[in-house]
C-alpha cells in the first residue's frame, strides 16, 4: 500500500511539472535559507557553553556617574577577586584576566610578533574548561614568569609541540618565560582568544590594593543553584566598604556627600554565557554580538520558510479541481477520508523530500559566501555531527507534514457526487484563504524591504555624515614607538614628501582601536564638582592633521612656552562646565591616583568631534600637550596612495626597526566600527531578495493556474473585441489588490520595528514616507511583471484553441 501511495505521488509530480518545480525550488530556498541561518543563532547561542561550570559563572563588572559622565566597563579594580572570595562564602572560585597587548617574542635569535598576550591567575585553568595538552593546570602558572602557549604558537615559536621546559623572552623585558603548559587553541564561540597566558604572579599591578584602577578582567563560580542576583544586591556593601575610603581621600570629601551630589559607582555581575550577546560594557576584550540581530535573523528564517510552506498550500488547494473527480473515483471505489489524506500527505512529503535534497545542496554552496558576509566560520558536515543528518531529516518531515496537511484534508473533504457531477467549486473561503496567503506572503517581504533601506540608509548617513574632523585620505602607521628617537628623524623625511600635508604623533585615533584615558577632573578649584572627562595626549599638530575646527581660543603652539599646562576642551565639556563659550582661562585640576593635583589653563576650545560610534553621545572631551609615539596620524593629498605608500614603506625600512610596516586608513577604521551593521544590511538585502522571490514563484504559479481556469472566459472575451491590455487588466487585477493590501499592513509595523532599531543610535536618519512608497512600488512593480508573463501568454492564445479547451 505505501509503495503504490509514492508511485501515485510521484506520477503526479511528474504530471505537473510546473507546479512541482515551482514549490520544490520555493521550498528548497525556504529551508536553505532556514538551516544557514540555523547555524548562524546556533553558533551565536553557544559562546562560552562549552565551560564545564558555565552555568554558574559570572563576570563581574564596573558601572558608575559621575557629574553626569557614566561609566559602564567591562574590568574592574585588582582586589575584587580576591574580596569577594574572601567575604563570601557563595563565591567557590574568582579568577581574573588582564590583556597585555601585541608583545614581541625572542626565542633564540628569532623575534616573532604576537597579537594576543594576556596574564591570567594561577586558577585560571580551573575555572575555565581550556584543557592543557601538556602540563599541570592547576600548578602551571603559580609561579612568576611561567607561561602557557597554545598548540599552533608553540608549533610557531619552536617547530615542535613539545615546548615544556623552554624559554622565551618579552621584548623589553630581560626575565625569560618558562613554558609550562600547552594548550588546545581557544574555540571560536568564546567571548576572549588569546595565543600566550602569562603568570599573573609576573605582574606588579596585581597585587595593587587600589579600588581606583581597573583593567582586571574578573570571573566568579559561584554555588551549584545559587541565583547570582543575590550576590549582586550585596555588592553595594562593597563599595562603602572598600571603595568609598580610597573615593573619599581622592575626591576631598565624604562619600555621603559624594552619593548627595549625584555621583554612584559600583559593581554588578554578568553570567558568563550573557557576555558575547547582552553585554553592552567599554573595553571588552571582543567585539560582542547583539541578541536583537539573532531575534532578527530567527524571525527571516522563520518568514522565509512561511513563505514556501504557503505558497505549497496555495498551489495545492488551488489546483483542488484537477484533483477532484479523482478524489470522487477513489470515494466511490471505497477509500475512506484519512486515506487519502494519508495519499496528500505522501506527496507533500516527497515533494519536501526532494526540495531537502536541492536545500543541502545549496547550503554547501552558499555557505562560504554567508561566513564572507557574517564573519563566521560555521560548518555543515553532516558526518562529524552526528545529530544533524537525523536533525535535517526530521525537520524535513515537519514541514512537509505542516505544509501539507491543510491541502490534504482539503482535497479528501470533497463530495464524490457533487465532484462527478461537475458542481464542484473551490469555494469562496478556498479562494479567501489563498488571498489571505498572499497578503501575507507580501507583507513579509514588504516589511524586509523596509527594514533593508532603512539599514541601508543608516549606514550611508554614517558614512557622509560630517564627524568634527576629515577622515578621508588619513594615513595611521602604528609600531612607530620602534624607531625610538628617530621617530623624528623620520616624520621630517615624511614631511619632505609633496604628498605629505602633515604629521602627527599621537596614539590617541577618533575611529578604530585607540589609546583610552579618563580624567577625574573639577573647575576653578571646586573641588565638589567631580567631572569624568576622557584626556587625548596631543602634539602640535594634531588638530591642524585631523582638519579639527577651533570655535574659541587658539590651538598648542610652539611659540607658546606656557602650553604645557595648557588645556584644550570640546564643546560638550566647557558646557557641562557651565562656561560654554567663555571658557577661556579657567582652569581644570586634576585628580591624579598617585595624590598629584596638576591644574591646567583652558586656552582653546575644539568644535565637537565624534571620537567614539554614532551610537553615543559625544561626552566630555579634554586635550593636553604630550608625545605619545606610538602611532602616527599623516594627513596625505594624492590620487596615486599605492606609489605613496611604496615610498613611506621603503623609509622605514631604512631604519631597519625591529617592527613591521604597518598601516591602515582612517575612513577604513571608521567603517569598522559599524562592522555589524554592514554584514546586517547585506544578509538582509540578500534575504529580502530571496523573499520576494520565492513569493513571486507562488503568485506565478498562481497566475497561471487562474489563466488556466479562465482559458474559455478570456477566449470568449476576445471574440467579443477584447484587447489583449485588457485581459491582462483582468487577470492582473485582483493580484495587484493583494499587493497594495499587504503594504498598508505591512508599512505601520516596519515603521514601529525600524524606529526601535534606529533608537540604538544617538545620532541616525529620520524614518521618510518614500522609503514606504518606494517599498510598495517595488513590491507591486515585481508582482506585476511575475503576472504579467502569465498573463499575456493567456491573453495572446488563439481564442479558437481558448474556446475548444475541455
Amino acid at each position: 500500500m505505501l509503495r503504490n501511495y509514492f508511485k501515485i505521488a510521484w506520477r503526479n509530480l511528474i504530471r505537473n511539472r510546473v507546479f512541482s518545480v515551482i514549490n520544490i525550488v520555493g521550498l528548497a530556498i525556504g529551508l536553505a535559507t532556514c538551516l544557514l541561518i540555523s547555524l548562524f543563532v546556533l553558533d551565536e547561542l553557544s559562546y562560552d557553553r562549552f565551560h564545564e561550570k558555565a552555568d554558574r559563572m559570572v563576570r563581574v563588572v564596573f558601572r558608575g556617574t559621575v557629574q553626569g559622565g557614566k561609566m559602564n566597563e567591562a574590568h574592574v579594580m585588582p582586589p575584587v577577586a580576591r574580596t569577594l572570595q574572601a567575604d563570601y562564602p557563595e563565591v567557590e572560585e574568582a579568577t581574573r584576566l588582564r590583556v597585555g597587548g601585541q608583545p614581541q617574542l625572542r626565542v633564540g635569535d628569532q623575534l616573532f610578533q604576537e597579537e594576543r598576550m594576556a596574564f591570567a591567575d594561577s586558577n585560571f585553568f580551573q575555572v575555565f574548561s581550556f584543557p592543557l595538552l601538556q602540563g599541570d593546570p592547576k600548578t602551571a602558572l603559580t609561579q612568576p614568569n611561567t607561561v602557557i602557549l597554545t598548540q599552533p604558537t608553540a608549533l610557531k615559536l619552536f617547530g615542535r609541540q613539545q615546548v615544556l621546559g623552554q624559554t622565551i623572552r618579552v621584548k623589553g623585558s630581560d626575565t625569560p618565560l618558562t613554558v609550562t603548559g600547552v594548550m588546545a587553541e581557544i574555540p571560536t564561540n568564546s567571548h576572549f582568544h588569546f595565543d600566550l597566558f602569562i603568570s599573573m604572579a609576573s605582574l606588579p599591578d596585581a597585587k595593587s590594593p587600589s579600588w581606583m584602577t581597573s583593567e582586571f578582567f574578573t570571573y566568579l563560580v559561584l554555588q551549584k543553584g545559587y541565583d547570582y542576583k543575590k550576590l549582586e544586591a550585596k555588592l553595594p556593601q562593597v563599595t562603602e566598604k572598600y571603595m568609598a575610603p580610597q573615593i573619599e581621600k581622592a575626591f576631598g570629601m565624604p562619600y555621603t556627600l559624594f552619593r548627595q551630589k549625584g555621583n554612584d559607582l559600583g559593581l554588578f555581575l554578568q553570567p558568563l554565557t550573557a557576555i558575547h550577546l547582552y553585554s553592552d560594557s567599554a573595553y571588552q576584550m571582543e567585539p560582542s554580538g547583539n541578541i536583537q540581530y539573532v531575534y532578527l535573523f530567527g524571525a527571516v528564517a522563520v518568514f522565509v520558510l512561511l513563505i514556501a510552506s504557503i505558497n505549497f498550500m496555495n498551489l495545492s488547494t488551488a489546483g483542488a479541481s484537477k484533483r477532484a473527480k479523482e478524489v470522487g473515483i477513489r470515494k466511490v471505489m471505497g477509500s475512506i477520508r484519512l486515506e487519502l489524506a494519508f495519499q496528500f500527505l505522501i506527496e507533500s512529503i516527497l515533494l519536501t523530500a526532494i526540495s531537502l535534497v536541492v536545500a543541502l545542496l545549496l547550503v554547501y554552496a552558499a555557505l562560504p559566501l554567508f561566513n564572507t558576509l557574517s564573519g563566521k566560520a560555521l560548518t555543515f558536515n553532516l558526518v562529524s555531527a552526528p545529530w544533524l543528518l537525523p536533525g535535517v531529516l526530521l525537520f524535513g518531515v515537519l514541514v512537509g507534514v505542516l505544509a501539507g496537511s491543510y491541502p490534504a484534508f482539503f482535497l479528501a473533504s470533497f463530495k464524490p457526487v457533487a465532484v462527478l457531477k461537475g458542481r464542484f467549486s473551490s469555494g469562496k473561503s478556498s479562494i479567501s484563504l489563498r488571498s489571505g496567503l498572499v497578503v501575507f506572503q507580501f507583507f513579509i517581504a514588504i516589511l524586509l524591504m523596509i527594514g533593508t533601506t532603512v539599514v541601508y540608509r543608516q549606514l550611508d548617513y554614517i558614512q557622509h555624515k560630517n564627524l568634527g574632523y576629515d577622515k578621508e585620505q588619513v594615513l595611521v602607521l602604528s609600531n612607530t614607538w620602534a624607531l625610538g628617537p628617530k621617530a623624528e628623524v623620520f616624520r621630517d623625511l615624511l614631511l619632505q614628501d609633496p604628498r605629505v600635508v602633515n604629521v602627527s604623533h599621537s596614539g590617541y585615533i577618533p575611529a578604530g582601536p585607540s589609546n583610552n584615558n579618563n580624567f577625574m577632573v573639577y573647575g576653578d578649584n571646586n573641588s565638589t564638582q567631580i567631572v569624568k572627562t576622557l584626556r587625548y595626549d596631543i602634539d602640535y599638530d594634531y588638530i591642524a592633521t585631523l582638519g579639527m575646527k577651533m570655535v574659541a581660543g587658539r590651538n598648542f603652539s610652539k611659540a607658546f612656552g606656557t602650553d604645557s599646562t595648557g588645556i584644550l576642551l570640546n564643546e560638550t565639556a566647557a558646557r557641562l562646565f557651565g562656561w560654554h563659550e567663555k571658557a577661556l582661562g579657567h582652569t581644570i585640576t586634576h585628580l591624579d591616583r598617585e595624590g598629584i593635583s596638576p591644574t591646567y589653563r583652558v586656552i582653546g576650545v575644539v568644535k565637537d568631534f565624534h571620537f567614539r560610534s554614532l551610537h553615543e553621545k559625544i561626552s566630555p572631551l579634554v586635550m593636553v600637550l604630550a608625545k605619545t609615539p606610538g602611532t602616527m596620524i599623516v594627513k596625505v593629498k594624492t590620487r596615486e596612495m599605492t606609489g605613496l605608500l611604496a615610498s613611506v614603506k621603503k623609509q622605514w625600512d631604512s631604519f631597519k626597526p625591529e617592527q613591521p610596516f604597518s598601516y591602515s586608513f582612517l575612513d577604513e577604521r571608521f567603517m569598522q566600527t559599524y562592522e555589524a551593521e554592514q554584514k546586517i544590511g547585506k544578509i538582509l538585502g540578500i534575504f529580502s531578495g530571496l523573499t520576494i522571490f520565492v513569493a513571486c514563484l507562488g503568485l506565478l504559479g498562481l497566475a497561471t493556474f487562474t489563466a488556466e481556469q479562465r482559458t474559455k472566459e478570456i477566449g470568449v472575451r476576445k471574440v467579443l473585441g477584447a484587447s489583449v491590455g485588457s485581459i491582462v487588466g483582468l487577470l492582473s487585477r485582483e493580484f495587484v489588490k493583494l499587493v497594495l493590501i499587504a503594504i498598508m499592513l505591512a508599512s505601520p509595523l516596519a515603521w514601529y520595528a525600524m524606529n526601535k532599531w534606529l533608537q540604538a543610535f544617538e545620532y541616525r536618519i529620520a524614518i521618510e514616507w518614500w522609503m514606504f512608497v518606494l517599498a510598495g512600488l517595488l513590491a507591486t512593480i515585481v508582482a506585476l511583471l511575475t503576472i504579467s508573463f502569465q498573463s499575456i501568454k493567456a491573453a495572446l492564445m488563439n481564442p479558437v484553441k481558448s474556446l475548444r479547451t475541455e
